[in-house]
Order: structure tokens, then C-alpha cells, then sequence
């Protein structure tokens, strides 16, 4: 017996010692006695929609771009302007030693600006300010062909232009609705910022109806934070489906570069200033001689009134149509037409809307007491020409 244990250690001591040796120097000889692991889990998106034609991304504003942009074009303006000489050039002692010098030097000033196509046969929107007092405009398509245009009206008092170039079969941008915004839509500004080239710059609607920024006579602006710079004004602001909604026109900012404030006249505007320059080659609009000034809480308390609607009439234009009818200083207009009236901006607007030639009712509140007057709404006059910079 003892033998035999002997013999039984002694075989496990040398398959002890074998198997230490192959498991060191030849692994891979002993079969595996590894576990299986469980499969990593990974964090996977839910599975895309399936796409549209395009192969757009419902994450992407791709689709949008790709419908307004050929429908951009960049606007190019020279124009000369005098430089004058120094005044010491004229001083008899210095033209004593140095002779008369040449006179005041005549240089083409150039800017930049975009615009954005409204018909297959060549008009254009941009800006007023864009092409103001230039000599030659030119027009480059997304194409890269530019075309020489000239301005077929313009309106100053919401500074938009109407463009016209000699082509055919251009692509046309889509009209959306301004009317039907909110704030927080997702919005896309496009133009040529700084002359880098097509830019296309994302953002969301701010705030809508500003005014009080006295940049436009009439003023009924969308604010966006979508980025504005120079060379944008005049380009188009597009919904996320592609459609324009507005006209960039102006910033807010302390630098001259985009901050996130932004403002573009609604299309709804840009609409009825283009209908009316393609029609007639200039904008009509109603007018009926008054000076008017917004009611604080201050004024209705001086005046008694329950609430601070309504516009005070601060002055009547003799013999303007609001004369003619009766309006006095001081009244407080409360309506036009059966429209309601809150505020300075709002009652330009109504007005301006009235056809000349027209009759129309104007609700005003006098001594305590409702009135209500018929007027014969008049032409609104062109205003003054800005004085050369």
C-alpha cells in the first residue's frame, strides 16, 4: 500500500511539473477555460426616418439651404465722390512756396451687399441703402455670371429697392408667411458677410412687431439672433423649410460686427413694396396731416383716461386732410377704420395701409367724450432727400 502511494505522488508531482512547463512555454497546447463575456452594451440612436428624396437629415437644415440659396445673389456699388484737398493748399504763404497743388480729387467708392431673386425674369429685392446714389450696380448670381442692374424704385421708408436684371429662367425664392412666426422658429440669414463669400448663418425669431429704432419711417421689424454683418443687408431671412420671410436690414451693435441682434422687414411688408414698384415704379401711401405722440402712463393720467391707448394728436398739418375734417390738437385717436390704435408705429402702419382718395372713420376721444370724424385720406408726401455723407 505504501508502495503504491508512492507511486501515485510521484506521478502527480511530474504531471504537476509538466503541466507548469507547457502552461508556461506553450500556452496555446491547454484548451481555453475562459468564460464568455456578456456583449458591451452601446448607446445607440433610435434608427433615422426615412429620408426624404434629397437624403436630408431631420437634424439638418440642409434641405432649406439648398431651396433658398440659389436665389442669392451678391450686390456690388461704385460710385464717385469728391475728395476734398486740405484747406492748407488754399493758405497764399504755402501756395507762395509750393505752387498751386492739384484740385479736389474725383474716386470711385465701392460697397458690398446682397439681394435675393422674386421672379424667373430678373427682379431683384435688396435693400434702399444698398444701392443708394450708386453709379453702376452689378449682380452676381450663385452662378458666379454677374449681370449689370439697374433700380426699378426703391422705398425709403422702409429702405427696400427693387433690382432688375436683363436674364431669364432665373430661380426664384419662395414666399413664406411673416404673419404666421412665433417667436423661438428656427430661422437661417443668408449673404455675403465682409465679402467672404455665400454665407448661411442659423438662429431662432427673437421677438417680432420691434419699432421705436428709428432706422425705417415704418418700422414693424423681426428680431433674430441668427448673425448679421455687413454685407448680409439686403439678403434674405428663410424659414426652415427654405421660404423668405424677411429682408436683413440693420444690426444693434457696438463694434460694427453681429452681437445676436438682428432686425429684417417682414416679407409681408417687402411684398406690398414690391407689388407696388413693379406696378406703378414707386409706393403709395395713405396720409392724413397729423403729428401723433405714443400715451404713457404719465399723459393718460394727465388726461384721464382708463387706459394708455391710442396716439395723442400733438399737431394738425393746416389744410391736411385731418384739418379738413375737423381733428384738433390734442384729441386722442383711438381708431382708424374701425382698427384699433396702440401705439405711434401701429397708427403709421394703419394709416399708411389706406388707399389715397379714400374715405375713412377716425375714432377720437375729446374733452371726455367719443368723437368720430370722416376723413378723406390724402397722398403721403416723398420725404426729404438725405443729405450727402
Amino acid at each position: 500500500m505504501h508502495r503504491l502511494w508512492l507511486i501515485f505522488a510521484q506521478a502527480a508531482t511530474v504531471a504537476v511539473a509538466v503541466l507548469f512547463v507547457v502552461s508556461t512555454f506553450h500556452p496555446e497546447w491547454l484548451p481555453s477555460r475562459a468564460l464568455p463575456r456578456p456583449p458591451i452594451a452601446l448607446l445607440q440612436s433610435a434608427a433615422p426616418p426615412p429620408a426624404v428624396a434629397s437624403g436630408a437629415r431631420t437634424e439638418s437644415l440642409h434641405d432649406a439651404v439648398e431651396h433658398a440659396t440659389p436665389s442669392v445673389v451678391n450686390v456690388f456699388t461704385s460710385k464717385e465722390v469728391r475728395v476734398p484737398r486740405h484747406p492748407l493748399l488754399d493758405d497764399p504763404l504755402f501756395r507762395r512756396f509750393f505752387g498751386d497743388q492739384a484740385p479736389d480729387e474725383a474716386r470711385r467708392a465701392t460697397s458690398l451687399g446682397s439681394g435675393v431673386i422674386v421672379s424667373s425674369d430678373g427682379y431683384i429685392l435688396t435693400n434702399q441703402h444698398v444701392v443708394d446714389a450708386a453709379d453702376e450696380i452689378e449682380v452676381a448670381l450663385p452662378n458666379g455670371n454677374k449681370l449689370l442692374a439697374k433700380v426699378v424704385g426703391n422705398d425709403p421708408d422702409t429702405d427696400l429697392a427693387v433690382l432688375r436684371v436683363d436674364a431669364k429662367g432665373l430661380h426664384a425664392i419662395t414666399f413664406g408667411s411673416s404673419d404666421a412666426l412665433r417667436v423661438g422658429d428656427v430661422v437661417l440669414a443668408i449673404g455675403n458677410p465682409f465679402g467672404v463669400g455665400q454665407t448661411v448663418t442659423s438662429g431662432i425669431v427673437s421677438a417680432l412687431g420691434r419699432s421705436g429704432l428709428q432706422i425705417n419711417t415704418f418700422e414693424n421689424f423681426i428680431q433674430t439672433d441668427a448673425a448679421i454683418n455687413p454685407g448680409n443687408s439686403g439678403g434674405p431671412l428663410v424659414d426652415a423649410r427654405g421660404n423668405l420671410i424677411g429682408i436683413n436690414t440693420a444690426i444693434y451693435s457696438r463694434t460694427g460686427g453681429s452681437i445676436g441682434i438682428g432686425f429684417a422687414i417682414p416679407v409681408s411688408t417687402a411684398k406690398m413694396v414690391l407689388e407696388q414698384i413693379v406696378r406703378t415704379g414707386t409706393v403709395t401711401r395713405g396720409w392724413i396731416g397729423v403729428e401723433v405722440q405714443s400715451i404713457t402712463q404719465g399723459i393718460a393720467d394727465s388726461f384721464k383716461l382708463e387706459e394708455s391707448k391710442g396716439v395723442i394728436i400733438a399737431g394738425v398739418l393746416r389744410g391736411g386732410p385731418a384739418d379738413k375734417a375737423g381733428v384738433k390738437p390734442g384729441d386722442v385717436l383711438l381708431a382708424v377704420g374701425g382698427k384699433q390704435v396702440v401705439g405711434t408705429p401701429n397708427m403709421l402702419n394703419v394709416v399708411a395701409a389706406l388707399a389715397p382718395g379714400s374715405h375713412t372713420s377716425l375714432k377720437l376721444r375729446r374733452a371726455g367724450k367719443d368723437v368720430v370724424l370722416q376723413v378723406v385720406v390724402g397722398r403721403r408726401p416723398k420725404p426729404p432727400p438725405r443729405p450727402e455723407e
